[in-house]
């Protein structure tokens, strides 16, 4: 059987130092554990053929579709802080790019899929907790309407993976508006390689930011759009209380995607200072670090853009600082218009900032759960006689104090209060992947039984809406199912 892909390639078709040509490495015996039929045929694809065996082969690199061009991209970064000149595709290869239903160009990508050149002396391949994962998660956050990659399918690979122990290895099929990142120009910019940083910017700016190509200075217009994208995304994470867990520059993406799911996790608890990461261990990807960080990153972006701003290096860090400086305006007007929205204010009046951080003061005191907590803030919202936010504080007179000021705040809103109920349900999730519930589906995953898995996405599907048959899924963990450490899984 051929299956083919209708891919139309373009990375590939840059100059050969900005990705090696490989195949992934076929796998012992593959097998289907989930596909993502709605993306397939919104990108195009049968998703009947590819529930087939030969399907299965495809998805699991076994077997090239029609049309491949694989390709595992170059490029560098800074992890935690100390710069690596080369890092690249160690276990991901690039199938082709497909045109989606609603015009625009994605990547289909394989994780897991094999040794490339960039694999440092690494197996080049995932394991079924980590394949897992990501694919949760990453349907969760495109639920939850914050950009991301998306997972298409998860194949068991017929073959175990040694970790700190052995453990079944398994392949994701990845999709995204693009894998370039930060990191990608900086590879060509560590090598005084300006050439290449200025045909990564003129691919980029064709392929994310085509009304860039009209400005008088599209290379500087290009800094702005990531810039505004990043703040953006960022707030996003924050609003809904997800941590990355490894925002290196290699982890930052030049299309605004939330990419690459390692040891991410939502919080229960709100903790400004949380941190998941196992490897994080001086909490320098904690929860509100995060937006200094994708500064930090951007300014990373930036150093590689100056040549093309200027051959005059100062007038060009002149003219780089104010589009940086864009960013915390665009973070903070992002952020704290999500937050209004979550306590269910249209309006902006003074006052409304400090009653916020009043209430995210109280909760981090009062170790309220992040989620739960402007859930049930929604329902009270209402009905005056809903008191049940109050049960998620430790001292529920605190929550009683704020609640007061609180509802004399909405009484100056025209909004009814059903107006404002549904307002806040459509951004106050009652269903989050919590991290007991991951892990919980992995450990049945390791052991053959998919049933967990399939429920929990078909939970997470629909965030915002009640379902009360999976109530259960709104509940934080017990004490001894509180999962404090997640893991990268390379």
């Amino acid at each position: 059987m051929t299956i083919h892909f209708p891919f139309q390639n373009t990375y590939s078709a840059l100059p050969a130092n900005f990705f090696a040509r490989v195949a992934p490495t076929p796998v012992a015996a593959p097998r289907l554990i989930k596909l993502n039929r709605a993306l397939a045929i919104q990108l195009g694809l049968d998703p009947d053929v590819l529930e087939t065996p030969e399907g299965a082969e495809i998805l699991a690199g076994k077997r090239l579709p029609e049309g491949a061009d694989p390709i595992a991209m170059a490029y560098a970064g800074h992890q935690f802080g100390q710069f690596v000149p080369q890092l690249g595709d160690g276990r991901a290869i690039l199938l082709g790019e497909v045109i989606d239903k609603d015009g625009v160009r994605r990547d289909i990508q394989l994780k897991g899929s094999g040794p490339t050149p960039f694999s440092r002396r690494g197996d080049g391949r995932a394991a079924l907790g980590p394949v897992l994962r990501e694919y949760i998660v990453s349907e969760a956050m495109f639920a939850l309407g914050i950009p991301t990659t998306r997972s298409l399918a998860a194949v068991m690979s017929g073959e175990d993976v040694m970790r700190e122990t052995m453990l079944p290895g398994a392949v994701l099929t990845r999709v995204a508006a693009s894998h370039v990142r930060v990191g990608t120009f900086q590879f060509f910019a560590a090598r005084g390689d300006t050439d290449g940083v200025r045909a990564l910017a003129d691919h980029v700016i064709a392929r994310h930011y085509p009304d860039v190509a009209k400005a008088e200075r599209p290379y500087h217009a290009l800094l702005e759009a990531v810039v505004a994208r990043q703040a953006d995304l960022v707030a996003r994470w924050l609003l809904v209380g997800f941590i990355h867990g490894v925002m290196n520059t290699d982890n930052t993406s030049i299309s605004g995607e939330t990419i690459d799911y390692g040891p991410c996790a939502f919080m229960d608890e709100y903790n400004p200072a949380q941190v998941f990461s196992s490897i994080d261990e001086m909490g320098r990807y904690a929860y509100a670090n995060q937006p200094r960080i994708a500064l930090w990153n951007l300014t990373r972006l930036a150093e590689c853009l100056l040549r093309l701003f200027s051959d005059d290096q100062d007038k060009a860090i002149e003219q780089a600082q104010p589009i940086l400086s864009e960013f915390a305006d665009k973070f903070t007007a992002a952020y704290q218009s999500g937050l209004r929205k979550k306590i269910g204010l249209f309006t902006e009046r003074d006052g409304d900032e400090a009653l916020i951080q009043d209430l995210l003061d109280s909760m981090a005191k009062n170790t309220a759960d992040f989620t739960l907590t402007f859930r049930r803030l929604t329902d009270a919202a209402g009905d005056p006689a809903e008191n049940k936010t109050r049960d998620q504080f430790t001292d529920p007179a605190a929550y009683d104090e704020w609640a007061a000021r609180w509802r004399q705040r909405l009484a100056d809103e025209p909004q009814s209060a059903a107006e404002r109920q549904a307002a806040m349900r459509a951004v106050n999730p009652a269903f989050i992947p919590r991290n007991h519930r991951v892990e919980a589906v992995i450990a049945a995953a390791v052991n053959n039984d998919y049933a967990p898995f399939e429920e929990l996405l078909t939970v997470l599907s629909k965030p915002y809406d009640d379902q009360p048959e999976f109530a259960a899924y709104t509940e934080p963990p017990l004490p001894d199912q509180r999962v404090l450490r997640t893991f990268c899984g390379t």
